[in-house]
């Protein structure tokens, strides 16, 4: 425990330059209290030249060791290091692996075939719908959901693989305790994940804010826990794109759902279809390349006469309530009521404004 104690507390001296931890391991051989006691930032090196060791000296008096592992104690969550077994065999692989990473939940999920999906924070209707469309088969199939628990497309990735009852990782650009999960509207979902037997996962120590270096960092990891990344809804030089770009350096597939040629969120997806992505409309697409097949879904059943209405106009493009309930002769309070009672079934999806669809 003592190793652990030290490395942690020179992660969190280190704050967002976790990548000199190689360095630091090698120099003392992985003695990680003499590292902390020899003054270890004498060594960094931030691009061609070296750190101002002052900066550092002056944040190791602020960091208590003791205090430190408290608080991963306090939040449950885990170190391990890229010489632990536990440590994801795919990540070990990639080029610039994180030499540590906390955890809060389990690992297990990782033994599991591994899908990246990636997209916009300002998903549209599309993306509402294209999300769970591919992302609810891939789950239910049997494969890891891996992505970065932001708005938009990864927070709808997250929550369509808790809903089929499959595994989900969320790798996080922050620290992974409580206060530092960002967006801090997404701590529920953090917490829901831990609780259905995934994970966070983040190389930074608990206290770390986000930054706009620190998420672009993370995204590599993402891209190596995964066998392929797939990028729903992304504009052109989207984080989004920097994660593809991450799994083809790594040597891993990459997929992308086409998208509307006039939307600026499927400018990245596009481009990189046209670069070699595997273009895909389905999850069987995916599936197949790992020589997956899955049972045909089940046809969805009315309860009663006003589902048998609803079922027969509600299809794959979204219809707003008004029309359902022109289409239908239903009032607007029976046919909003039964839609509520039908999204609770898993037999429609409410993408939001009063638009709906029938569940894919």
């Amino acid at each position: 425990m003592t190793d652990l104690l030290y490395l942690n507390a020179a992660n969190a001296v280190l704050d967002k330059n976790p990548g000199a931890l190689h360095k630091i391991h090698d120099l003392y051989h992985g003695d990680w209290k003499r590292a902390w006691d020899s003054r270890f930032s004498r060594y960094l090196v931030k691009k061609s030249a070296v750190v101002d060791a002052a900066i550092f000296r002056a944040r190791q008096k602020l960091v208590d060791p003791e205090k430190e592992w408290k608080k991963l104690k306090a939040d449950k969550i885990e170190i391990i290091t890229i010489n632990d077994k536990k440590y994801p065999k795919l990540l070990k692989h990639i080029p610039d692996p994180p030499f540590i990473l906390y955890i809060r939940g389990s690992l297990d999920y990782c033994a599991k075939l591994c899908i990246a999906v990636v997209g916009t924070r300002t998903l549209s209707d599309y993306g509402k719908r294209t999300a769970p469309h591919i992302v609810g088969l891939l789950a239910s199939a049997g494969c890891t959901i891996i992505s970065g628990l932001a708005d938009g497309i990864d927070t709808l990735a997250h929550k369509t693989a808790l809903e089929a009852g499959g595994g989900t990782i969320a790798v996080l650009g922050t620290g992974i305790d409580d206060r530092s999960i960002f967006p801090q509207r997404n701590l529920k979902l953090a917490k829901s994940i831990i609780a259905s037997g995934g994970a966070l996962i983040s190389e930074y120590a608990p206290g770390t804010n986000g930054t706009k270096y620190t998420f672009p960092q993370r995204n590599r990891i993402i891209s190596g826990l995964s066998k392929g990344t797939l990028v729903i809804e992304a504009g052109i030089k989207s984080g989004s794109i920097i994660t593809a770009n991450c799994a083809l350096d790594q040597n891993r597939d990459v997929f992308a759902v086409p998208g509307n040629i006039f939307s600026r969120t499927s400018e990245g997806t596009n481009a990189i279809i046209k670069k070699g992505a595997a273009l895909v409309t389905h999850a069987q697409d995916i599936l197949d390349v790992y020589d997956i097949k899955t049972k045909t879904a089940n046809t969805i059943r009315a309860e009663n006469e006003t589902e048998s209405l609803l079922l027969s106009v509600l299809g794959a493009e979204p219809l707003p309530l008004d029309e359902i309930v022109r289409a239908t002769g239903l009032n607007p309070s029976e046919a909003g009521a039964a839609l509520v009672v039908m999204e609770l079934s898993n037999k429609v999806r409410n993408l939001g404004n009063g638009k709906y669809t029938l569940r894919n």
